[in-house]
C-alpha cells in the first residue's frame, strides 16, 4: 500500500522476541518509519529499500510488500476484498502464483480455503482483465502471494523474498535440529557480539552459529549468494533489475576480506564437525572459522575479551535424565567460569540449565525458537 508521497509501506517479519534486533538492522540499513509488532517490523520506502532489505537482513524471516486491507466478515467479503485489487500491475497470464494463508476470520478458520478463496479472486480478476488464468504452482511460485487474517481484517501482500530469508544458501549439511540462520543471528546481535573481539561456539553442531558470526564480522551481505522472489516478477526487468545489480555490486564491495578476529567452534561429534565445515565451505568463511573437535569442558579461552555463544543440547544427545542434564550443565559452567573477561551468551531451552549453572546473568531476553520458548541469558565472566 502506498505512503503519502508515493513510498511504499513494506513489512519484514521475524521469529517473536527478535523484533528488536530486526528493527536495529533495518535502521542501520536507512529504513525510516519503522514500527514493531509481533513478529514483524514495518517501513516506508522505495521497492529498491526491499531490495535492500533482502539482500542485508541477517534477521528477518521475509519482507512482504503489502498491497489491501480490507474487512473481512466472511468468505464473500474475502473474494470481493481480492478482486478489488488491481493484480494486472503484478501478473501476466504467464505467471505462475501461490498463496500463503495465515490468522482467522469468523467463518474463515481453514487456511487451505482461506488460500483458495484468496487464489480464486486473483485469476477471476486477471481473467476478466486479460483474457487469461495464470496457472498456480505451490512449490516454486512466481508470485507469492501473503493473506494475513486478523480482527476481522484481511490484508494481501506481496513476498519480496520468495523461498524464507532464513535459507541463505550454505547449510548443504545438517546435524540434529539446528537454528534457523536467522535465529543465529538475532541471538548474536541481540547479545552485542562483537565483530572485532574472539568468538568460540564449544557445542557448534553444524556450525550455524560461527557462520553467521563470521558472516556479519566480514561484512558479507547474507542474501549475496541467492536469488529473491522478486527477480521473478513481471515488473523486474529494468529499472528494478539494475537497482539491484547496483546492491549486489556495492555488497560485494564492502565485504571484508578476512575476519578482524579469531572464531572457533568445537564439538565432541565427529559427524557434526564435517557438516559444520561443508557448511562454512559453502559460506565461504571456512578461512575464518577454526573448527575442531573438542569437548566443552575443555575449551580454554583465546585473547583477553571475546565471546562465547552457544546453544546447549536441550536433554536428547545426552540421555534427558534430569541428573545426567544437571551434571552437564555444572561442567559446562566451569568451562563458562574461565572465560574471564568475555560475554557468555546461552540460548537455553531448559529451565534446569540457567538453575545450574549458577553464574548470575546480566539479562535475560525471552524469544521463540520456533513454536518453542526459549530464553537468551548474557553472563559477564569477570
Amino acid at each position: 500500500m502506498k505512503e503519502p508521497g508515493g513510498a511504499l509501506r513494506l513489512v519484514a517479519t521475524c521469529a517473536r522476541g527478535t523484533e528488536g534486533a530486526l528493527r536495529s538492522e533495518l535502521s542501520s540499513l536507512g529504513m525510516r518509519h519503522l514500527r514493531g509488532s509481533h513478529g514483524a517490523v514495518s517501513f516506508v520506502g522505495s521497492m529498491e529499500h526491499g531490495m535492500r532489505a533482502c539482500l542485508w537482513s541477517r534477521t528477518a524471516m521475509r519482507v512482504l510488500a503489502p498491497l489491501s486491507a480490507f474487512p473481512c466478515p466472511d468468505a464473500a467479503a474475502l473474494y470481493d476484498g481480492v478482486r478489488a485489487v488491481d493484480w494486472t500491475e503484478w501478473l501476466t497470464v504467464k505467471t505462475t502464483l501461490a498463496v500463503d494463508a495465515t490468522g482467522t476470520a469468523p467463518g474463515l478458520h481453514h487456511t487451505g480455503f482461506v488460500a483458495l478463496k484468496v487464489k480464486d479472486g486473483v485469476v477471476d480478476s486477471l481473467r476478466d482483465a486479460l483474457g487469461g488464468r495464470p496457472d498456480v504452482d505451490t512449490r516454486d511460485p512466481d508470485v507469492r502471494i501473503v493473506v494475513h487474517l486478523a480482527r476481522g481484517q484481511a490484508e494481501l501482500s506481496l513476498d519480496l523474498s520468495g523461498t524464507p530469508l532464513y535459507r541463505r544458501g550454505y547449510r548443504t549439511s545438517v546435524k540434529d535440529a539446528p537454528l534457523k540462520e536467522t535465529l543465529a543471528a538475532s541471538v548474536l546481535a541481540l547479545g552485542e557480539a562483537a565483530p572485532d573481539r574472539p568468538f568460540l561456539d564449544p557445542l557448534c553442531g553444524s556450525g550455524t552459529l560461527a557462520i553467521e558470526h563470521a558472516l556479519a564480522a566480514r561484512r558479507i551481505a547474507p542474501g549475496l549468494r541467492r536469488s529473491f522472489g522478486f527477480q521473478r516478477w513481471p515488473r523486474y526487468r529494468g529499472d528494478w533489475q539494475s537497482a539491484w545489480d547496483r546492491l549486489k555490486e556495492e555488497a560485494r564491495s564492502e565485504a571484508l576480506p578476512r575476519a578482524p578476529a579469531p572464531i572457533r567452534a568445537s564439538d565432541r561429534d565427529e559427524e557434526a564437525l564435517d557438516a559444520a565445515r561443508r557448511n562454512a565451505r559453502a559460506a565461504g568463511v571456512d578461512g575464518d572459522v577454526e573448527i575442531a573437535l573438542a569437548e566443552a569442558r575443555t575449551v580454554e579461552p583465546f585473547g583477553d575479551a571475546g565471546t562465547l555463544c552457544t546453544n546447549p543440547p536441550y536433554g536428547e544427545r545426552i540421555g534427558g535424565q534430569p541428573l545426567q542434564l544437571a551434571g552437564f550443565y555444572r561442567a559446562l559452567s566451569e568451562t563458562f567460569r574461565r572465560f574471564h573477561g568475555w560475554s557468555v551468551l546461552v540460548l537455553s531451552g531448559n529451565p534446569l540449565l540457567e538453575r545450574s549453572l549458577g553464574l548470575r546473568p546480566e539479562w535475560t531476553h525471552r524469544l521463540w525458537n520456533g513454536p518453542l520458548e526459549v530464553n537468551l541469558v548474557r553472563y559477564r565472566v569477570p
